[in-house]
This record gives C-alpha cells, structure tokens and sequence, in this order.
C-alpha cells in the first residue's frame, strides 16, 4: 500500500495564450502508439500479507478478483514478517498465508505482483536509537531503513522465486523507494541504496527462475528526478519493467515518465501497479492528499483509464488500488463491509471489453456579457486544451485541468468578441483527433 504524497487536481486554467498574429495550432502528442495492444495486464491490489486475519479473507479476496476478471493481484510481502529472527529462519505461520494467497490465486487463474519491502531487526541499517525499539516480527521506523548488506534482500527474494515460481507475475523490488514521508525507505542515499537492492535481487531471482520479471521503482514521482538518480546510480541491467504509482493526471504522469525513459535509453514498459480513485464525496474533501470523488465518478474514471492503457503498448499493466475500502480510505472497488460499489461492475466490465467506448469531450459555449465562456467534461487523466480560432486564425489557447468531476468552465478574454468563434477542446493523451468543436 502505498501512502500518497501528491497534489490533488482540483484546478481548472492553468495558462493562456492570445494570439494576434496568425499562428498554427500544434497537435498535442501523447507520447503513445496508436497501436492496440491485448497483452496489458489488469488488476486489483489486495491486502497486504499479514494483513489477513481468518482465511477466509484470502478465499473472498481472491473470489471478488476472479469476478472481476483480474489477471493479476497486487500484494505486498513483508520481509521482516516472514524472515523475522535471522537469515533463512522462515517463520512458518507467516508463510502458510502466503502459500494460501498463492494457492487460491493460481486455482482462480489469477498471478499475483510481490511487492516486497521492510526490514527485519537482524538486517536493518537504522541508527542504534532506533534499533533498539525494533522487535522481530512487529512493525517499527528500523523496518523502513534497507539492509546493511542487500545480499540477504537477495537471498530472501530468490527464496520466494523459487518456491513460487510462475504463480507470479513479477516481484516488486520495495515500495515507493522515492516517497517523501519515508514510510517505506528510509535513511541517506536513497537512489544509490535502492539500486544496491536492484543489484542484489535481480541476479539472485533469474538464478533460480529466469522468466519472472524483476520491476524497479514504484515510484511516486513522474518529473523524473529521481529515477535520473537511479539512472546514475547504474540499475540499468536489473529490471524488466518499471513500476509507478500515479494517482494525479495518470495519464500525462506516465507520459512524462515515458519521455524521460526514452531520453536515457531506456525502453522497459511501464507497470501502473497502483492508480485510483477514493470515492469520499461529499463526507470528505481530500482524501490521503487526493481530491475526493463521488462513487459513479470513481466509476468512470477507472473504467475510462484503463480503456486508454490498453491501446498503449509501453504500459504492461494497470492495477488499481484497492479492492476493498478500509477504515481510512474509501479507494476500494467494494465498501469496508465487503458490498460493491459501482467502480466494481464499471471495472469489471473495462477488463472483459476492453476496447469500449471512453467517455467524450462535452464542450458548450455561451455568452455572458462581453465574454463567451466554454464548459464541459472530458474523460480523466492528463490536460486539457483549448483554442480559439477566428477562421483559420488562431487566437487563443488555454492548457487547463479539469476539476474533481472531471468539469470545466473558462471564460475567453472579451477581446476576441461574442460571435465567429470556433472553439475546440482535446486532451493531451487522447490527442486532436478526439477534440470537441463548437461555433458561436
């Protein structure tokens, strides 16, 4: 699971351009092959092991899944719960809950993502304060910091590689390594220490089980700062894929990312292990730093999401967080107490036809005083753009992002007049082909 610090999108215009001169207007690229791809690999994250009280938890989990058409699940593996006293000392009730998950996943034909992160006490690098508050098999800040020698991370990844074999579809090499809260990797050095852990696992899984992918990152970040660290830091070589974890503009965030692969060589696909939406409207406002939603929202923007990613073949998965809402987070496809929620059926239905049709660009114009002003909707997940043309003329552009409904309304400057306006409206990823045009 993945704590998010990122900014909600609640704005609407962000920059203007008016233009008196003749000037052409540019397509906007989204960076993607318009190419269909049937390969994308879809999915749902589940609780994390340990999580898991009863096995029945594991047996519904799975079966919602399986409902859902999911080719995969998503969980987190705690190192310092399964390993928690020593090196190779595996604590067997631990395991027998794993074994479950795998077993009720592989019997539903699903695969499951191991993202596995945290510390056991034994090879924790925190400093001694901090160590000495660490107890084996519990939670503590020491679990956050990597080991203090990654061979053992190593050794215990290819453990679960060989027992587990292709029942995975791929290990997650830690947790959003460059989160800025340090829930999940802690201490100096970040981007050398993670590529440590790349360096020792990747090596040590395809030894014992070569066709499981190894996947770097979960990364939060898609300005790309630091995975040009871990560029520099040497991990080309030991991945097969980089994860990331965009919940604000998923599109144009992979886009971006995608961009910065590209420009250091780097062609790898992309795995969204976690994007979502919380459906807490109108009871909250924000939600772990995202903009709350309504549940038919929530809906349509994971339906909508996936739609464009499987027409995107540099994008290898798309795993939405989460399947079942908690105490604090309403970002499940099905409420605490287990009841679906539209998210559910919408997803399910994006899964088993995936080539249906994505929500439009509604674009109205009307006048108000001196001004014409422009509203609608758009699909979600990257900019908007709007222009204004005076016959072939262009006069105005505006780069704007939709609110948390997916709704935007923008007032042209009265400069360009009340009538022989033709307005279009498209977004980055989908590109002018999808614009939406009107005249007044």
């Amino acid at each position: 699971m993945g704590r998010r610090i990122h900014i909600a999108t609640t704005g609407l215009a962000l920059a203007f351009c008016l233009f008196t001169s003749a000037t052409s207007a540019t397509a906007a690229t989204a960076g993607k092959s318009t190419s269909a791809s049937t390969a994308l690999l879809g999915g749902v994250n589940v609780l994390g092991i340990g999580d898991y009280t009863v096995p029945s938890q594991m047996d519904s989990a799975i079966a919602e899944a399986h409902a859902l058409h999911a080719k995969v699940i998503r969980t987190v593996v705690s190192w310092s719960a399964l390993e928690p006293s020593e090196a190779e000392h595996i604590d067997a009730s631990t395991l027998a809950v794993v074994d479950r998950l795998l077993s009720d996943a592989s019997a539903a034909g699903i695969r499951v993502i191991m993202s596995v992160d945290s510390t056991p006490c034994w090879a924790s690098s925190a400093p001694g304060p901090l160590l000495a508050s660490c107890k084996p098999g519990g939670e503590s800040k020491a679990n956050a910091w990597p080991p203090n020698n990654p061979a053992y991370y190593g050794a215990f990844v290819a453990y679960l590689a060989k027992r587990y074999g292709t029942q995975l579809a791929a290990i997650e090499v830690w947790n959003e390594p460059d989160q800025a809260n340090e829930a999940y990797l802690a201490g100096p050095s970040k981007p050398e220490r993670y590529a440590d852990l790349l360096r020792a696992a990747y090596p040590a899984i395809k030894a014992v089980n070569a066709s499981i992918p190894v996947l770097a990152g979960s990364l939060v970040g898609s300005n790309g700062a630091f995975l040009r660290e871990l560029y520099a830091a040497g991990i080309k070589g030991y991945y097969d894929g980089l994860a990331v974890h965009y919940y604000n503009l998923t599109l144009g965030s992979l886009r971006s990312i995608h961009e910065i692969q590209l420009a250091n060589g780097d062609t790898t696909p992309l795995w969204l292990d976690e994007f979502g939406w919380s459906s807490c409207w109108p009871a909250q406002a924000i939600q772990q730093e995202q903009a709350c939603v309504t549940t038919q929202t929530q809906a349509r923007n994971l339906a909508d999401t996936y739609r464009e990613l499987v027409r995107t073949p540099w994008v290898a998965a798309a795993v939405v967080y989460k399947l079942q809402d908690s105490s604090f987070e309403d970002f499940g496809l099905t409420s605490s107490s287990g009841a679906r929620k539209p998210s559910f059926a919408a997803f399910a239905n994006a899964l088993a036809s995936p080539f249906g049709s994505i929500s439009p660009i509604v674009l109205n114009l009307r006048r108000k005083g001196t001004h014409v002003i422009a509203s609608g909707s758009g699909p979600v997940g990257d900019f908007m753009q709007l222009e204004a043309f005076e016959g072939k003329l262009l006069r105005y552009r505006a780069l704007f992002k939709l609110d948390r409904f997916n709704r935007y309304s923008i007032a042209l400057p009265s400069v360009l007049g009340t009538h022989g306006l033709r307005v279009r409206v498209y977004q980055y990823w989908s590109g002018v082909g999808k614009a939406a045009h009107e005249r007044i």
